[in-house]
């Protein structure tokens, strides 16, 4: 049985009336879906164009690591410790402020390298000149030396040395001081 219909002023059509009027049909099924893929067709391409403008702008793109980031080249790397040496002699460099940073949850270890450093001729390790403190992580494995400007490449090799292990690495990981030594668990405290 069909429900009754209620007619209204709009159902009352004069004769002679070509124009009859216009309705709306019943949405089709699956239409937001439509809406739908065009956002997120639409959010893509946008956000495809950002990374793309990032790349032309910066050179940090190569640092995400994406499908489409310039290939860097897949031959092995040269030993740093053959390559560096071969072109800069270790040089000490008092003057230049270093940080020690305890990467290891050894207690006391970036005092116990910044006293070693000082001892060894090192004056920008003292406290007041450099900073000690620990690391935000306390399981790092590897010794570090970073240095911000590459003018301290020899002073940052001549760290390496004076602490026995360890590699130099030019970066701007540490940025608020020219020579930052990263504490490893592969650090062995001088005996004696």
């Amino acid at each position: 049985m069909a429900a009754p219909t209620t007619t209204d002023r709009f159902d009352d059509i004069p004769d002679g009336l070509d124009r009859v009027g216009a309705h709306r049909a019943p949405p089709k099924p699956g239409r937001g879906w439509i809406g739908f893929a065009w956002a997120a067709l639409t959010t893509g391409i946008l956000v495809g164009l950002g990374v793309l403008a990032l790349s032309v702008f910066t050179d940090s793109i190569t640092n995400l690591n994406l499908p489409f980031s310039p290939e860097t080249s897949t031959a092995a790397p040269a030993d740093p410790a053959e390559t560096t040496a071969a072109a800069v002699t270790p040089a000490l460099d008092p003057a230049i402020a270093i940080t020690v940073l305890n990467g290891t949850p050894v207690e006391g270890l970036a005092n116990t390298v910044g006293d070693a450093l000082v001892a060894d001729g090192w004056e920008g390790a003292a406290i007041g000149v450099g900073s000690r403190s620990s690391a935000a992580v306390t399981d790092i494995t590897a010794t570090i030396v970073y240095y911000v400007d590459a003018a301290d490449e020899a002073a940052a090799l001549a760290v390496v040395e004076t602490l026995g292990v360890g590699e130099a690495r030019l970066s701007t990981d540490y940025p608020s001081s020219p020579m930052t030594v990263l504490i490893g668990s592969d650090y062995t405290p001088p005996t004696g």
